[in-house]
């Protein structure tokens, strides 16, 4: 017979918790969503309300847990995503992300002690910052810049995955932490300021879709359902626990490429429009080393970029 196990994942009610919370609970999980709804939007989980097994509650994980809530289950497995995660995004809420990160890590590392659960942090390719090592390993310790404007995302990181290894050390917690890059797919903000919703939106809309600098810079691109099939396999590892893992999708395409492609799928008579200066410590490039992930759990993307965008192009119209 089947265990039956309980979940929680905070920022379950954003872009990739969403689709974690459905794909657990088609793994016959209880799910708890846990989400203050900062970036998370409720439309994202509305098809999740009927299912019994799940429960969403607007919780701030910064502020202490109220417990009650659960009062009835063991928690078995703690999925902690909870962050803005786009650059528009976490420059507005530079302090909630810094808190939610750290505080926030905290709080559910603590939860996870108390219940002996399984946590698997949600960290970033940020951790890498503008890398000076390409493709990225997880061996490689990053070029970020302390002090800029992505330092609350990108050091925040740092500090949760500190955190993290030390209650695995210090208290023998199961943890994975996952260095999650790009991903894209429905459930996407229009306005996140992510490269390929932006493009899209542009696009569809038959706006110039803007290029920052040369356009020659790179990015690997994940579909949403093989990035969370990465993560269900990293939590449910025996050969996981204590690793830090890249989970992404290795095929590496230059930011002009991908513009003319989303223009070609959408049939957009959109133009091209590049803007001289790139961002401050817009990485250069960005492509995971996946040989690990491949070793502990056989992880392979299945998901072409040009299948992924088509499915995203037609979220994206529907909104």
């Amino acid at each position: 017979m089947k265990i039956r196990k309980t979940c929680i994942v905070t920022g379950g009610a954003g872009f990739i918790g969403s689709h974690l919370c459905q794909a657990l609970l088609a793994n016959d999980c209880s799910v708890y969503c846990l989400d203050n709804l900062l970036t998370g939007n409720l439309n994202n989980i509305k098809s999740l309300e009927n299912d019994q097994s799940f429960r969403f509650y607007k919780i701030d994980v910064t502020k202490p847990l109220d417990e009650k809530l659960i009062k009835d289950d063991k928690i078995d497995l703690i999925y902690h995503l909870a962050s803005p995660a786009s650059p528009p995004q976490y420059r507005r809420f530079a302090i909630e992300t810094l808190l939610v990160n750290s505080v926030g890590t905290y709080n559910m590392l603590q939860l996870a002690k108390k219940n002996k659960a399984r946590f698997l942090l949600a960290s970033t390719s940020e951790v890498y910052g503008d890398p000076k090592e390409h493709p990225q390993k997880e061996t490689y310790f990053g070029n970020v810049n302390p002090v800029g404007i992505r330092a609350c995302y990108d050091e925040s990181k740092r500090f949760a995955e500190a955190l993290t290894m030390e209650f695995n050390r210090k208290n023998k917690l199961a943890v994975r932490i996952v260095r999650i890059f790009n991903t894209y797919g429905p459930n996407m903000q229009a306005d996140d300021g992510r490269v390929i919703s932006n493009f899209i939106t542009q696009a569809i809309s038959y706006k110039p879709l803007t290029v920052y600098g040369s356009g020659r810079q790179t990015r690997s691109f994940c579909y949403v359902s093989d990035m969370v099939s990465g993560l269900i396999k990293v939590m449910e590892g025996e050969k996981t626990n204590g690793q830090i893992v890249n989970l992404g999708n290795p095929d590496e395409i230059k930011i002009i490429d991908l513009a003319n492609l989303i223009l070609k799928l959408t049939g957009s008579s959109s133009k091209v429009v590049k803007l001289n200066k790139r961002l401050q410590d817009d990485p250069e490039k960005r492509k995971p080393d996946i040989s690990l992930a491949e070793k502990l759990i056989a992880f392979n993307p299945e998901v072409s970029l040009t299948e992924g965008l088509k499915n995203t192009i037609a979220y994206f119209r529907n909104l």
